[in-house]
């Protein structure tokens, strides 16, 4: 079609298990299409979504990879994504570019976590979903699996075509109402998804209720409608590298999916009089633009690459849009269609498609383009994973960290689940993603693209320090160098308070109570600031104190000699004498865990997490034999533990977690961190 409306858009996305076939299912759709001569393979590394060296490398997607053709009077747009779970980030931020998400499971693997999670995520952005089963030629116990479906996610599930043949092909059952498949009576599938489309149009279920029949045509709306609503999820069958069901896939997307102009409104919102509202973007091209950036990519040859949808109005040269609140429009001179790392030139991309533009420096991940000042216009932000596998970095060579902090920018930019953190705490730079495999890909990025290699270690635990008890501390400083010399003399208080007192700064609660003027007031900002160094420093182990209130309540000074200087050294070392007589203590951050396990190894997992000084919070059943465990746990006992739950379940778990709270360490532990600690030497 070289000419194609919004309604004849149709926009999906590949989602679910790695390994699945997704990538070899989509060079099937484009042989089918004509776009390609022959289907490429992944292992073969000439796939036209696989096209990073990397991916060439590593066997399998890492990022999304938009390719589009033409099948039955539509324009089909389709998003292949990576399946393996530390790349879920790149899965999961393709949705807000589509109407449908299509969640692939292997037949013969079922599902898995990241089918679970993207069947979620799907249902909660309010977007029509159906489920392709893939590799059905080399599968046994597929009306298990169907079962298993609707046990996980709902009698909504019902197929639209079936196996047959031994999964040698497929059969109709939404159109057609005989026959025979490898999972029974075509007959009987045919009544069950009719009897579930009629239920959202009255009036057609009168007629079916009255004659017993209903034409395809007439079910087509009402089909729509029932995945808008959810009420229905079809399930597909096919074999992608054997082009079993590849064109009755392609038919259903073309026919019955959804197009810009009938999918459930993104939810776009903005700020008016100070308030939050929803804003329902129109997918025509005349309206004023409203597109929305959701990849972003460093393409060799063509610089900075972002990846946008337009949800209104349309993007071209003769648009100058304004970026997020940015209040001077950006020029756009191209705009891109793409088809794998291919970038075709298109005078303007209309509403409801999805294209490309480059080398435009203010467009970066997430960004709203828009016509006109709108006030925090944005779309909501996705429940992406959140980067919590950390692994310390540092360049190999001196004057590199220049260059190793250009690059590591660029690289969070186009990744929205990776993030660079510099620990004050440690003294470190730590990387941070969604696990092991994650970061080492970052790796071998930062090698190959940018020339750039690093030291790695595990991070270390970015304790804090704190006191439980109430002391006192005094410290006078003199030093005489013939001349004028330093003095200063402090008592101070110090008591634990709660983080939430009026008047903390920084964990700190810092009053002046001394009278008479023992110090001098143009000499207390220096007290505090010595305190505050400590604060920043630590006092026994070398980490950030918090949650203190000091208490300056008496001092002397010395007419010529008091310096600020001598004033910052007493109050430090002031400071330090009340710490360690406070009892102090070492706290360590705990992390809020939810890991999703086969129900038979929730016992595994508790005794796991018990000998990592987790606590157990709750379980919650799910469908499917799958169970959900909900714990706290030290971070420093779980920093690695996507490769201990990988043991345990034989990669049949997965996990979240997120920073929760800091508790005091265990005696032991405490002292042998503070043992561990070398105070630098200073001199007054």
């Amino acid at each position: 079609m070289s000419k194609y409306t919004t309604a004849d858009i149709r926009n999906i996305a590949l989602l679910g298990t790695g390994g699945a076939g997704k990538t070899t299912f989509v060079e099937a759709m484009l042989n089918k299409a004509g776009c390609i001569g022959r289907a490429g393979k992944v292992e073969d590394g000439n796939t036209v979504c696989d096209h990073d060296e990397l991916e060439k490398v590593f066997g399998g997607s890492l990022d999304s990879a938009l390719v589009h053709f033409d099948h039955a009077d539509a324009h089909l747009n389709v998003i292949d994504t990576p399946g393996r779970p530390d790349f879920l980030g790149k899965s999961l931020s393709v949705l807000p570019a589509v109407e449908t998400a299509v969640i692939m499971l292997d037949a013969s693997v079922g599902i898995d976590p990241v089918v679970r999670r993207a069947m979620k995520v799907a249902a909660e952005r309010k977007l029509p979903r159906l489920i392709l089963i893939n590799k059905i030629d080399h599968a046994t116990g597929l009306d298990e699996l169907l079962a298993n479906i609707q046990e996980a996610f709902g009698s909504a599930c019902r197929p639209i075509n079936l196996p047959a043949g031994g999964g040698a092909s497929v059969v109709d059952c939404f159109n057609v109402a005989e026959g025979s498949s490898d999972l029974g009576d075509v007959a009987d599938f045919h009544t069950g998804i009719v009897d579930q489309i009629v239920e959202v149009d009255e009036a057609l279920m009168e007629q079916y209720l009255e004659s017993g029949s209903v034409t395809a045509e007439q079910l087509q709306a009402p089909f729509r409608r029932a995945l808008r609503e959810a009420h229905l999820v079809p399930v597909c069958f096919a074999a992608g590298r054997d082009d079993i069901g590849v064109t009755e896939f392609m038919d259903v997307v073309a026919t019955l999916c959804p197009n810009p102009t009938e999918g459930n409104p993104r939810p776009f919102e903005c700020t008016v009089g100070g308030e939050t509202k929803s804003i329902e973007a129109e997918p025509k091209p005349d309206k004023p633009v409203i597109a929305h950036v959701f990849k972003v990519a460093s393409d060799p040859y063509v610089g900075k690459l972002c990846v946008f949808r337009v949800h209104q109005g349309h993007l071209g040269a003769d648009v100058q849009p304004h970026v997020n609140d940015g209040r001077k429009a950006v020029r756009i001179a191209h705009v891109f269609k793409l088809q794998g790392k291919e970038h075709a030139e298109v005078p303007q991309i209309t509403a409801g498609d999805i294209g490309a533009v480059a080398k435009v420096e203010e467009i970066d991940y997430d960004a709203t383009l828009h016509s006109g000042e709108a006030d925090g216009l944005h779309l909501r932000p996705l429940p992406l994973p959140k980067p919590m596998y950390g692994m310390a970095i540092e360049g190999t060579s001196k004057g590199a960290e220049n260059k190793l902090g250009d690059a590591l920018r660029k690289m969070t930019a186009e990744d929205p689940t990776l993030a660079i953190e510099r620990v004050q705490a440690t003294g470190e730079t730590v990387l941070r993603g969604l696990g092991e495999q994650h970061l080492r890909v970052k790796l071998r990025m930062l090698k190959d693209r940018y020339g750039i290699e690093v030291d790695t270690r595990p991070p270390k635990v970015a304790y804090k320090e704190t006191i439980t008890g109430k002391a006192e501390g005094h410290h006078r400083h003199k030093k005489q160098t013939g001349g004028a010399g330093q003095f200063g003399e402090v008592f101070l208080r110090v008591e634990p308070i709660s983080g939430d007192e009026e008047g903390i700064v920084d964990g700190l609660l810092f009053s002046d109570d001394t009278f008479g003027g023992s110090i001098p007031k143009q000499f207390m900002p220096a007290v505090e600031k010595g305190v505050r160094r400590v604060m920043a420093d630590g006092a026994v182990a070398g980490y950030p104190l918090q949650n203190i209130k000091v208490s300056v309540y008496d001092g002397k000074h010395h007419p010529v000699d008091s310096k600020e200087v001598a004033f910052i050294t007493a109050g430090k070392k002031a400071f330090v004498d009340a710490i360690q007589k406070a009892r102090p203590a070492l706290l360590e951050p705990f992390v809020r865990m939810e890991i999703t396990v086969p129900a038979d190894m929730i016992g595994d997992i508790s005794s796991d997490l018990s000998g990592r000084r987790g606590r157990i919070q709750g379980t919650d059943m799910l469908p499917g034999n799958q169970a959900v465990v909900i714990a706290e746990a030290p971070l420093a006992e779980v920093m690695s533990y996507s490769n201990q739950l990988k043991s345990i379940t034989g990669g049949a778990g997965s996990y979240a977690m997120e920073y929760s709270h800091d508790e005091k360490t265990p005696p032991n532990i405490q002292a042998e961190v503070v043992a561990a600690f070398k105070p630098k030497d200073e001199e007054d």
